[in-house]
């Protein structure tokens, strides 16, 4: 039952691109999947070996990042491509894509570019 729950979680966040709604909670993801919050928190830790916000950021990260190398992004700021991956606050984005990249927004973006 576990696998097919963490089955279906991927699917919801990378399929339906869940992770966009800047206000997503856990409670909000475990109610989609009818199950638990704090079972759908395990499952999270156990699967993939971080908390329920590591986990979505990880997908937002991804998401700027591929739409940033998008040319017809290029006219967006950094901030209003980030709100559309689901951030909802500059710091909060600065501080995860700092974590996951090892770069800042603006380092990554000139590594790109270059």
């Amino acid at each position: 039952k576990e696998k097919e729950y963490y089955e279906n979680l991927i699917q919801l966040v990378k399929g339906q691109k869940i992770f966009q709604n800047t206000e997503l909670s856990l409670r909000d993801l475990a109610t989609k999947l009818d199950i638990h919050p704090n079972y759908l928190s395990q499952i999270i830790n156990k699967n993939e070996k971080k908390t329920f916000y590591d986990f979505i950021n990880v997908y937002r990260v991804a998401e700027f990042k591929k739409r940033i190398s998008d040319p017809k992004n290029q006219q967006f700021t950094l901030m209003s491509v980030a709100y559309d991956c689901g951030f909802n606050s500059k710091s909060s984005f600065n501080r995860y894509f700092k974590k996951i990249t090892n770069q800042t927004p603006t380092q990554y973006l000139k590594s790109i570019k270059s």
